[in-house]
């Protein structure tokens, strides 16, 4: 393990600086933990390789964790959504897909995010860029009526997301 908790917390420190809104700063730094060395499975590769994976933000309701880890998907994308527990298959590393360059993009990928009422709808038609059409809400009312004006209109596209802001760390 190169890497320290001290230099992790630095990492989340340094990305948490970027982001504009009060209420996602104050959400994640309240379900972060001291970062804590949990070894993993990774599932690509020769079977019972494992790779130590530190715990940094934990949200028990979803048993759903942030880890930080310099192998497997790291150095690209160290960030990924894990389980907190569960059996053997729960506790890997798990797909490509949960694993982000940055902090940041876990937290807003992650079921904590959803706890915030930050979500907008947003209609894209065509090729346009898409435009918030809301103001923001709960997660589960923004996908009601994303859901709703699926139904009803087709000449658009919806979907749901935040209009939070955050320089993306480099890595």
């Amino acid at each position: 393990m190169s890497i320290s908790a001290a230099a992790i917390t630095a990492l989340v420190e340094g990305e948490l600086s970027a982001v504009t809104d009060a209420r996602v700063v104050n959400h994640i730094r309240s379900l972060l933990v001291a970062p804590a060395v949990v070894v993993r499975t990774w599932d690509y590769g020769e079977p019972g390789t494992k790779y130590p994976c530190w715990s940094v933000l934990e949200h028990p309701r979803s048993n759903t964790a942030i880890a930080y880890c310099e192998s497997g998907f790291g150095p690209t994308y160290p960030w990924g959504l894990v389980f907190l527990d569960g059996g053997e298959s729960r506790m890997s590393m798990g797909m490509d897909s949960a694993w982000y360059p940055c902090f940041v993009e876990a937290y807003f990928e992650s079921q904590a995010s959803s706890d915030l009422p930050i979500w907008r709808v947003f209609k894209q038609i065509g090729d346009a860029p898409s435009a918030p059409i809301t103001a923001e809400s709960s997660w589960e009312q923004t996908w009601e009526r994303v859901n709703e004006l699926r139904r009803t209109d087709t000449s658009a596209k919806y979907n749901c997301a935040h209009t939070v802001e955050y320089r993306r760390s480099e890595i």
